[in-house]
């Protein structure tokens, strides 16, 4: 199962953590309603499973969300940081979500 976000194909989404791994890459936190999937927020890490799991913008997400909350995520095993924030802030500026840095 997979999702297009922007141009980058992303796993999922699933609607647990747990189906997540602890690999670098970047997620997608997605509100699915009947009309489609939103993109409430996205960011990068080293360690994608435990950044979702302990994340601190989880209240963000669940006041944002208007139906289920899922997350996708795009692992990125050749990447550093930069390059998964680069990513990241390509998301942002055509998703526009409710939550995390502009």
């Amino acid at each position: 199962m997979s999702v297009k976000i922007k141009d980058y194909e992303f796993e999922g989404p699933y609607a647990n953590v747990d189906s997540l791994e602890d690999r670098s890459g970047v997620y997608a936190i997605l509100d699915r309603r009947n009309d489609g999937l939103y993109v409430v927020d996205v960011g990068e890490s080293s360690e994608v499973k435990t950044r979702v799991s302990n994340h601190d913008r989880k209240p963000c997400w669940s006041n944002s969300s208007k139906g289920k909350l899922e997350v996708a995520v795009r692992y990125t095993p050749g990447l550093q940081q930069p390059g998964r924030k680069s990513i990241e802030q390509n998301i942002r500026d055509d998703y526009h979500p409710s939550c995390g840095d502009q």
